[in-house]
């Protein structure tokens, strides 16, 4: 029963995050990419711009992924999302304090407002609100189950023993939390499973200090996986998120018995100790590492290089990334990225035509009969990509958006169509014609007398024929030889 509670606890906690993370968005539509591209004119500003997206949408991975699309779209550069990846570990401290005070009890009071508002709400910012206050409920519910879950732990001498040999080893401490975050995709559901044993008296605080830096070590394997196919300044944002927490761990390990000190002086509970100690780290590795970001950008610049560019393929998209179809505004962005890159390919065709009429070019006239392939794919593929974007966090907003996007990529492939069967069949009509092959004045004879050939053709036919063939009927044929069909020879 304890496996089972902690497992329908983590699955609750997560699930309410993602409802949480989900209405926000909702609710902020396409504002959440108009402060991380606005507010990284300075570091400050993108420090709290990161911080405050990841308060919304409750995810530093989420987060970071979004600075990885944006990065790879050319939105933004790699120096100005430092700051935001610093400030996004910030906002990610929000939910674990949040879940630090003892408001389980209003577990289930949340669950009802947040069902109620959600279900009987229209579209709309209260429909969103309904969502977000259903997510917290939920979370904090899956806490209440993993606390009460752990109280029979609390008796077992075997679980004592083993919780304070790991308490006693920091290394492992720090190998189980990055292994645990990174499995779950989430720093905020372990820390959430290390405050329902501190609830319980299980983990003691210098204990779950090194599990808690763990976890925010195996909170980067999310934006890792998600950068190995992008461009190379995605891979460099990725780089720097781990950098970030590796080195502020490795800076806060020689220290860890007066951190220990010094965080339990802040708090009486236990819980709320952990809490401080996610907090204090987060907010003291951006404010050592953020003077040094220039620095930072250029060590990781030279760390990882630029790709050597292979020949551009006309057919394959360039910007559409399926990893972000669950973040609509960044998936709408890049669809519109798509859909400009459409419009050049377009414009290009309709200059090269009227060149192609002007000088009977054949090679010009297949190239540009060419690039009305390339028009036809790459509707269609944006066509498919807007199709499976996540519709349940889809401001109406953002709906309107995708529906002009729809509509401006068809006007773009029937631009493409005229100007490939009407214009180009003209051309075609101007070109000289072609000197004739050797063997085609017999080709061109047999067209000019096809009666004639075909006399000839049959006689000959009739005139290799046996003199007698077998009648089926029990009767003979006679053919007499001749160069013509008809009664007599029969």
């Amino acid at each position: 029963m304890v496996l089972l509670g902690l497992f329908g606890g983590l699955a609750l906690l997560l699930y309410g995050m993602q409802l949480c993370g989900e209405g926000l968005q909702r609710a902020a539509g396409s504002q959440l990419r108009h402060i991380l591209t606005s507010m990284t004119r300075n570091r400050l500003t993108a420090v709290c711009s990161g911080a405050l997206v990841t308060t919304l949408i409750q995810s530093s991975s989420a987060t970071t992924l979004m600075l990885i699309g944006f990065v790879s779209a050319g939105l933004l550069t790699f120096r100005q999302s430092l700051g935001v990846i610093l400030g996004a570990d910030i906002g990610t401290t929000f939910t674990v304090q949040l879940i630090a005070f003892k408001v389980q009890e209003l577990a289930l009071l949340l669950v009802g407002v947040g069902f109620a508002l959600s279900f009987f709400a229209r579209r709309g910012p209260a429909k969103s609100l309904g969502q977000v206050v259903l997510g917290f409920g939920l979370v904090f519910l899956g806490m209440r189950i993993m606390s009460e879950a752990l109280a029979p732990v609390a008796e077992s001498s075997l679980a004592r023993q083993v919780l304070v040999a790991l308490s006693s080893n920091a290394v492992l401490g720090l190998l189980v939390g990055a292994i645990f975050s990174a499995g779950m995709a989430s720093s905020v559901a372990t820390i959430g499973l290390i405050l329902s044993l501190a609830q319980q008296g299980l983990l003691p605080l210098d204990g779950a200090i090194p599990v808690v830096l763990g976890a925010n070590i195996g909170t980067c394997a999310t934006a890792l996986a998600a950068s190995l196919r992008s461009t190379a300044d995605a891979r460099r944002v990725a780089v720097a998120h781990i950098a970030f927490k590796v080195l502020g761990v490795a800076l806060a390990l020689p220290f860890l018995y007066p951190l220990t000190a010094f965080i339990a002086g802040t708090a009486q509970e236990p819980a709320r100790q952990i809490a401080n100690a996610h907090t204090l780290f987060n907010v003291g590795i951006s404010a050592v590492f953020l003077p040094w970001a220039p620095l930072a950008a250029r060590a990781i610049t030279a760390m990882v290089p630029e790709e050597i560019k292979s020949g551009d393929n006309p057919f394959k998209t360039r910007y559409l990334d399926d990893r972000y179809l669950d973040q609509p505004s960044l998936a709408l962005g890049q669809a519109t990225r798509e859909a400009l890159r459409m419009g050049d390919v377009a414009q290009g065709m309709l200059r090269d035509a009227m060149a192609a009429l002007r000088s009977d070019n054949q090679e010009l006239l297949e190239d540009v009969e060419r690039r009305d392939d390339q028009l036809d794919y790459l509707e269609r593929e944006i066509k498919l990509f807007l199709s499976r974007l996540g519709q349940e966090t889809m401001s109406p907003e953002l709906n309107r958006k995708e529906i002009a996007l729809i509509s401006f990529i068809g006007n773009l492939e029937n631009i493409g169509d005229i100007v490939d069967k009407n214009l180009m069949e003209l051309a075609r009509k101007k070109l000289p014609p072609r000197p004739p092959s050797p063997g085609a004045s017999g080709v061109a004879g047999d067209l000019r007398d096809p009666p004639r050939r075909a006399d000839q053709s049959q006689a000959h036919l009739v005139t290799h024929l046996p003199a007698r063939l077998p009648d089926p009927r029990g009767r003979r044929l006679r053919f007499v030889s001749c160069h013509h069909v008809c009664g007599s020879c029969l």
